[in-house]
């Protein structure tokens, strides 16, 4: 019993036709392969090749520009009550929902006991999700995270509300770098699932051209920005 190609092998096949080649050809695979080895890098904006403390203002510049919100903390320590603060300052439930990242949970949360901190994935109804980044982007004011049970995907994108913690540590000049790192994170290039690149919240002005917040994910981006660049 032969199975139906599909349509991508169908395509595939014809440009392969078309080309006269079978993607076989040993001199064709060796040049692929040496280019994945390599990861030849494109052209580098010159905007965040800074030194770390200009590069932190401007990823800081750049996310808020996008619509996020931001807090430079001192240290992780006063992550929880910086939290309570941005809740309770928009009216929103002191209920969050975070993965089961084990920074997140050595944050001290008793020096907020008001909040109601549940773990796991979101289904959707939990208004506020926490997560911790992998890196920051400093050219556009980029979160990269990475998906799994440490932090779940749903909660970058069903919550209204994203908290995200970043180490200041961990922002970087450019999406090149943020690749390098993802590479040495992973040396095996087992990569997670998905990695995402969040900027700023969810929008659309796909209807009259009117800017909509929240359009396909959360409505709010809040950066939890931790300690000093190294």
């Amino acid at each position: 019993m032969t199975s139906t190609p599909s349509s991508r092998d169908t395509v595939l096949a014809s440009v392969r036709r078309a080309l006269g080649v079978t993607s076989r050809e040993a001199p064709r695979r060796q040049e692929v392969e040496a280019r994945l080895a390599s990861h030849p890098a494109g052209v580098i904006p010159a905007r965040a090749q800074l030194p770390p403390a200009e590069r932190l203002e401007l990823f800081k510049a750049m996310a808020l520009g996008a619509a996020s919100s931001l807090d430079h903390l001192a240290s992780a320590a006063e992550v929880p009550g910086a939290i309570a603060a941005y809740l309770s300052t928009r009216d929103l439930p002191l209920k969050l929902l975070r993965g089961a990242d084990p920074r997140l949970a050595a944050l001290p949360w008793s020096s907020a006991p008001q909040i109601d901190v549940w773990i796991g994935p979101s289904d959707g109804r939990q208004p506020v999700g926490l997560s911790h980044a992998f890196a920051g982007i400093a050219e556009s004011g980029t979160l990269v995270l990475f998906s799994g049970a440490d932090n779940p995907t749903t909660l970058n994108f069903l919550p209204d509300h994203h908290l995200v913690v970043l180490e200041a540590k961990d922002v970087v000049a450019d999406y090149e770098t943020a690749w390098a790192r993802v590479r040495a994170q992973f040396p095996d290039g087992q990569l997670p699932r998905a990695i995402n690149m969040i900027t700023g919240p969810s929008r659309s002005a796909d209807i009259e051209q009117t800017l909509l917040l929240g359009a396909h994910g959360p409505r709010s981006l809040h950066v939890l920005l931790v300690g000093a660049p190294s």
